[in-house]
C-alpha cells in the first residue's frame, strides 16, 4: 500500500501532519511518500492507494498550484478511478476554479470541481465544527481567510449540526465524490475522528479495520462530542 504526502514541509499548518503520523501507526506496513515541490509527484507515474495533502499557508498556496497544474488530467483520472484522495484546510481550493483575492483578482487554480473561493486576508473565520459522515459524527475546526462557493448538495462530505459548512450560510462542509474527500476542516481530522479513520482504513482495503489506540480515540472523540455541544461556538 502507498500512500503519497503531497508537499508536507510547506502543508503543515494546524496540526495536519498529524493525521499523517497517525496513519503511519495504524498502517505500519504502509510506504508513505513524502514529495516536496521540487520533486514529480510520485501519482504522475505511478498508481498510489491515498493521495493526502493539508492546510498551508497563501504563499504555499501559490506555489502548489503552479507545480500541480501540468498534473492536473492525471490527478482527475485518479480521483475518477476511486483512489482514495484527502485534502484538508485549504488544500481544497487548489483543485477549485479559482480563488478571488481581496483586490478581486482571480488566482487559477486546477479546475477540478465547479467551485471557488473568495479569499479576504484581514476577515480570518474560526469556528469549530460538528456534522456527521455516514452513520457517525464528525468533528473538526475551521480556521481560514476563505469561504467557498458552489453547489455541493448532492456531494457535500458532512452535514453540519454546529458551525458551517462551505461558507458561512451553508450547513454541508466539503466535498465528497467517490473516494475523495475535499474538507475545510483541519484538527487534525483523522486523530479527532477515529470512526472516520477506520472507513478510510477500509477503502485501502483493510480488513475489519480497527484504529491504533482505540479506546483512547474513542474516550476523547465522545468527550469532544459533548464539550462540542455544549460550548459557545467563535461564530456565533
Amino acid at each position: 500500500m502507498q500512500i503519497e504526502v503531497l508537499y508536507p514541509e510547506q502543508c503543515n499548518l494546524f496540526g495536519d501532519l498529524g493525521n499523517i503520523r497517525y496513519l503511519e501507526k495504524c498502517l505500519p506496513d504502509a510506504q508513505f511518500i513524502s514529495t516536496s515541490l521540487n520533486d514529480v509527484p510520485a501519482f504522475v507515474s505511478g498508481s498510489p492507494d491515498m493521495i493526502y495533502m493539508g492546510a498551508c499557508s497563501e504563499r504555499s498556496q501559490e506555489k502548489i498550484i503552479k507545480c500541480l497544474k501540468p498534473y492536473g488530467d492525471r490527478l482527475k483520472a485518479l480521483i475518477d478511478s476511486g483512489t482514495v484522495v484527502l485534502f484538508t484546510g485549504n488544500a481544497p481550493e487548489v483543485l477549485y476554479k479559482y480563488i478571488e483575492k481581496d483586490n478581486k483578482e482571480h488566482l487559477e487554480c486546477l479546475g477540478l470541481f465547479d467551485f471557488y473561493a473568495e479569499q479576504r486576508l484581514f476577515e480570518r473565520y474560526n469556528t469549530l465544527v460538528l456534522g456527521r459522515f455516514g452513520e457517525h459524527e464528525l468533528l473538526g475546526f475551521k480556521t481560514q481567510f476563505t469561504q467557498v462557493f458552489g453547489d455541493n448538495s448532492s456531494n457535500y462530505f458532512a452535514k453540519v449540526e454546529r458551525g458551517s459548512g462551505i461558507n458561512k450560510e451553508s450547513m454541508l462542509e466539503g466535498i465528497h465524490v467517490g473516494n475523495c474527500f475535499l474538507t475545510s476542516l483541519v484538527g487534525p481530522l483523522l486523530v479527532m475522528n477515529p470512526y472516520f479513520t477506520e472507513y478510510i482504513m477500509g477503502l485501502l482495503g483493510v480488513s475489519d479495520a480497527k484504529c491504533v489506540f482505540r479506546e483512547q480515540s474513542l474516550k476523547a472523540y465522545n468527550d469532544r462530542i459533548a464539550d462540542f455541544r455544549s460550548c459557545k461556538l467563535v461564530s456565533e
